[in-house]
């Protein structure tokens, strides 16, 4: 007797536990931009709730986002894999030609009042271009020609129209997620150790080749020595985090926000956190991450495709591992990079691609087999079975007894 498993989904309509986890972040991220910028933007632009309103701006767009990817199905990202590649290139060379600078690097494409940051949109959409490569590959991703040097040069030209903004972190992280989803998909290991190689040779490279990398790498080893120079930042929240203590100051309560640590409410919103709700707090965070990370990891154990197992890999891959090279960063275990705490620092482009990438997370768990119903279905099928067999024996007992007859 054949079972038929199509039809079984999962019980409830998307991973609630993920949405949970993700609104929390968010909360608590509208709360701590609004404590920690109130005093500066008051200072500066009169207005101490302009970054928090703005803030929930962005918060309303990605909730538009987050819909549009829980309800559209996700399979039609497969679709479109060759239009997302295609934009995202266009988006990232509009970025070097019409692109607003700020310190020297052109990352943001102005809009009206907005900005809008190409490299958080290629994080995401480059996950969906790769999944479906990989996904189309996957018999042959073991080989070297097909399933790997592809998806070097199209990542290639990715970095290297990165470099030019430039953006080192941005281009470190999508680097990573294409060799952890090699990884994922089951390449062979010496690819990866040799990617590896190269990638820390070629970044050692790319640092010596610019003074203000260097320069960063030598705060990072020696913040003390610097900290009146390039490590002027890092030891500013070394010192506010340490002020947090166990169980903080209190909210609204840090001192970092009165001027002594720059992009407080931005790249460094976890320092905030760190002062003023303490260890504690740091702790909340780490787990909401290592919960989303859970939820997502899991999603893509039980999707019904390799499409759909290597998207919700790539994007709960990237997010968690921005998360975690932030947290690291304010803290002083790897030196310093502008790249946000996803959910929670503000900005537009990176909250609302993180939220988008959360609704086809969740449209993917939709779509996951339901294994407590496949156990029901299976069940049935071995008691229907036993129903039949007892059946088939009482006949067949019924009619030797009526031969002998």
């Amino acid at each position: 007797m054949n079972i038929n498993t199509s039809h079984i989904t999962t019980e409830r309509p998307w991973d609630g536990w993920l949405l949970l986890v993700v609104c929390t972040l968010i909360g608590i991220g509208v709360v701590m931009i609004y404590s920690a910028s109130g005093i500066t933007a008051s200072w500066n632009l009169g207005d101490s709730t302009f970054f928090l309103f703005r803030q929930l701006i962005y918060v309303a767009f990605g909730i538009a986002a987050l819909v549009f990817g829980l309800k559209l199905d996700y399979r039609w990202f497969q679709r479109l894999a060759y239009p997302i590649l295609i934009g995202t290139i266009g988006l990232l060379l509009l970025v070097l030609i019409a692109g607003t600078e700020v310190n020297g690097s052109k990352r943001w494409i102005r809009l009206a009042s907005f900005n809008i940051q190409p490299a958080e949109i290629a994080k995401i959409s480059i996950a969906f271009v790769l999944a479906y490569s990989m996904a189309k590959k996957h018999d042959k991703i073991k080989t070297f020609m097909i399933g790997v040097l592809p998806h070097l040069l199209l990542i290639g030209v990715i970095i290297g129209l990165l470099m030019l903004q430039p953006d080192f972190g941005s281009s470190v992280l999508i680097t990573t997620l294409m060799g952890a989803m090699l990884f994922f998909a089951g390449t062979r290991l010496i690819y990866i150790i040799t990617g590896v190689a190269i990638c820390i040779v070629g970044g050692g490279f790319a640092i010596t080749l610019a003074d203000y990398r260097m320069q960063r790498v030598l705060a990072f080893l020696n913040p003390w020595e610097n900290q009146d120079s390039s490590a002027y930042q890092l030891v500013e929240s070394l010192i506010s985090i340490g002020s947090g203590g166990l169980e903080g100051r209190g909210l609204g309560e840090g001192l970092g926000k009165l001027g002594f640590v720059p992009e407080l409410h931005t790249d460094f919103i976890g320092t905030a956190i760190a002062e003023e709700l303490g260890f504690a707090g740091v702790l909340l965070i780490l787990f909401l991450f290592l919960m989303f990370a859970f939820r997502g990891f899991k999603i893509a154990m039980q999707a019904r495709d390799y499409f759909g197992r290597y998207v919700a890999f790539g994007l709960t891959f990237i997010i968690t591992l921005q998360a975690a090279v932030n947290l690291c960063v304010i803290s002083g275990l790897l030196p310093t990079k502008g790249l946000t705490l996803p959910f929670i620092s503000f900005g537009g482009s990176s909250l609302i691609m993180c939220m988008f990438a959360t609704g086809v997370l969740l449209n993917i768990s939709k779509c996951a087999e339901d294994t407590y119903a496949l156990k029901r279905e299976k069940s049935k099928a071995e008691k229907e079975r036993e129903d039949w067999n007892r059946k088939r024996e009482r006949i067949l007992r019924e009619h030797q007894e009526n031969r002998a007859l």
